[in-house]
This record gives structure tokens, C-alpha cells and sequence, in this order.
């Protein structure tokens, strides 16, 4: 069997989380198959390419309007296409994996990857592998995920598969297989979510992927709510961290907080809700595991068809203030949380747990 070449890029998790998962449904189905995960950018240009990630981070925390305007563009001109080919180590280091690796599918989970294909494919004579793209946000699609050449589009919902369609995209070349989210999800979706029993805590998972800046603001809002236990991710801030330990002990409040862990999706299923942004991993994996929302940050543009998604079906809601995160949860837990009884099951009616395996064996079929 030839490999099965994985592409992405570390501008927002949710690329690298959908390859992750992908190479791990990849491997689960045939332990045989080689599925590399290459960022090409981050191998051609280093530390280059981390600047601008956090020039990436700070558009979209600190000048959101700026960045709405910036994916306008990218969605209404051809100006990926265009400047792509500027990319002239990154475009060396593709057309050396392709020779190196002689990949039957190459599955690209960045839109960049898909034009920088485009560019040093002109340069070959024939493309001897299948290109299958996985479009990680839902809704929002901006038009550089599907104008360069792909065999296959493959989408995280069927809200979003209409999109593609009605963008007139044949319905055999667009496949809603969902969002590739860790594989255990499909266990813990078996595990049935209820209410706390009397006297119990309503348990509330907060994730700081980014605006760390409100963070504190929010856990001091949460901490004054009764009935609750609130865990905090902060992945590898250890300052953040620290801080709001030190407000915890200030009030005399428990608080969990967590760094980077390997049992999100546990904490995930266990907890009654999350707050954190709307991201395309994030809200999928949500999702998978049933667990109703509250969005503290929507990105323009590429988030906001993931907010839309969850918002519009009754699955979680928008609080753009600790005040307004506090009136939102009261809501949701009033009544012994018949809202979140009502919101729950519109979470598992949207998720997809079993979507990494579903799209790893459509693959494996393309690799002839």
C-alpha cells in the first residue's frame, strides 16, 4: 500500500488536532499504513513561520476587525494563488516528499497546503496520487479551502456540505464525514450525561486557548457561582496558571487547574459544560462528546460558522462578558438544568464521534 501523505499547518489547533486524529484513525484501521503528518512551513522556514503564527495569534485576540477584513479578502480574490508561489522553500521541501515518499492520497487539512500543491504540481508531468482536502471549520467556508484542486472535499456537517453545493461542487465529490476528532470519543459517546444527583456540583470545564487576557475575570465570575466545580485548561501557560491559583486561594474557592493534558476528551465528556472559543476543533469535539457550550470568543470569519452551527441548533450560547457568561449558565442550570437536558441532546444530535475512522477507511479506499 503507498503512503498516505498528511499536510497541515499550526495557524489555529484545529489543523493540526484534525491530521492527529486522522493518522491515528489511518493506523487503528491498518497498522501497516504509512500517514507522515508534514507541516511544510514550519520545516522550510522555522522560526520564520513561528513569527507569523503568533502575528497570526495577535489578529485574531487583539485586532479582530483587522482579521475580518483580512479574510474577506483572502475569500473574495484570488490572492492565495496568487502570492503561493513565493513560498519557494516550502514548495522544494513538498516536491521532495512527494519524491521521497510516492504517496497513493495526500490529504491536506490547511487550505495553503492544497494551492502550494497546485504550484509544484505544474511542474510535474501528471499527478500520480488521489487529493483529498478536509475542511476543518463549519458554514463560514472561505473560498481558498476549495479553489484549488482537490479529488475530494470532505466537510464536518451536512450545513456545511449545502455550502459547498451550493457553490456548485458536484454532491459525489463532497462528503459530510464529519470532523476528525479523537477516536475515543466513539466510547464515551456511549456513556449516558446526566444532571448532578442532589447535593452534587454542576461540573464546568473552562478552556483559555487563547484571550487569556479575560481569563481572570471569567474564573472570578465563575467562582462566585454556587453549585458549581470548575476545572481551567491553560495548556502550556504556566504563568496564567499560576495566576489564577493565586485568585482562588484570594476568594477561599476550589478551582482545578490544568495544563496541557492528554484526557481532554474525558474531561470533556465528564464535565456538563464548557466555555472557550469557538474553534473547529473545540466545538466538534464538544460535540462528540455532548457537552453544550458557551463561546467567550468567536474569530471573524472562520469561527463564526462554527458559533452559528452550535447557536443556531440549541447546543450552547454566547457570553462576551464574565457577567454575561454567569447569566448564561444560570440558565442553563436553572429548573434541575431542563435547558441543559434540552441542549445536551441537541449536542449529540450534531456530533460525530466516529468520524476519524469513517474518514480514515474512505481513504484507505482511495489508495489504490
Amino acid at each position: 500500500m503507498k503512503p498516505v501523505l498528511i499536510l497541515t499547518a499550526a495557524f489555529g489547533e484545529g489543523h493540526n488536532a484534525a491530521a492527529r486524529n486522522l493518522q491515528a484513525g489511518l493506523l487503528s484501521q491498518n497498522s501497516d499504513v504509512q500517514a507522515p503528518i508534514h507541516d511544510v512551513f514550519q520545516e522550510a522556514y522555522g522560526v520564520w513561520n513561528d513569527i507569523s503564527k503568533k502575528v497570526y495569534l495577535a489578529a485574531i485576540n487583539h485586532t479582530p476587525q483587522l482579521w475580518a477584513a483580512c479574510f474577506r479578502l483572502l475569500d473574495e480574490t484570488p490572492l492565495v494563488p496568487w502570492h503561493i508561489g513565493i513560498y519557494q522553500a516550502a514548495a522544494r521541501r513538498l516536491d521532495a516528499l512527494l519524491s521521497e515518499l510516492r504517496p497513493g492520497v495526500i490529504v491536506s487539512t490547511y487550505p495553503g497546503c492544497n494551492h502550494l500543491l497546485d504550484h509544484v504540481c505544474r511542474k510535474r508531468l501528471r499527478r500520480a496520487f488521489q487529493t483529498i482536502t478536509v475542511i476543518t471549520d463549519s458554514i463560514t467556508v472561505n473560498t481558498a479551502w476549495h479553489t484549488a484542486h482537490a479529488d475530494a472535499l470532505v466537510v464536518p456537517n451536512d450545513a456545511t456540505a449545502q455550502v459547498l453545493l451550493r457553490h456548485g461542487f458536484p454532491a459525489d465529490k463532497v462528503h459530510a464525514f464529519g470532523f476528525p476528532v479523537p477516536g475515543i470519543f466513539e466510547d464515551l459517546a456511549r456513556i449516558p450525561k446526566h444532571p448532578p444527583a442532589t447535593g452534587e456540583p454542576w461540573k464546568i470545564l473552562y478552556m483559555v486557548n487563547s484571550g487569556g487576557h479575560l481569563a481572570a475575570d471569567i474564573v472570578r465570575s465563575l467562582l462566585g457561582i454556587d453549585q458549581v466545580a470548575v476545572t481551567v485548561t491553560v495548556g502550556k501557560n504556566e504563568a496564567l496558571g499560576e495566576r489564577l491559583k493565586a485568585l482562588a486561594e484570594e476568594t477561599g474557592k476550589p478551582l482545578r487547574v490544568l495544563g496541557w493534558t492528554p484526557d481532554m476528551p474525558r474531561l470533556m465528556a465528564e464535565s456538563h459544560l464548557l466555555i472557550g472559543k469557538a474553534g473547529g476543533a473545540t466545538v466538534q469535539e464538544c460535540l462528540a462528546a455532548g457537552t453544550p457550550m458557551i463561546f467567550t470568543q468567536v474569530v471573524p470569519g472562520q469561527e463564526e460558522g462554527n458559533a452559528r452551527l452550535v447557536l443556531e441548533n440549541g447546543a450552547g450560547f454566547l457570553g462576551k462578558s464574565a457577567a454575561e457568561i454567569v447569566c448564561c449558565i444560570q440558565e442553563i442550570f436553572r429548573d434541575h438544568g431542563r435547558q441543559w437536558e434540552r441542549m445536551t441532546s441537541s449536542a449529540r444530535a450534531l456530533g460525530n464521534p466516529g468520524a476519524s475512522a469513517t474518514l480514515a477507511h474512505f481513504i484507505l479506499t482511495q489508495n489504490l
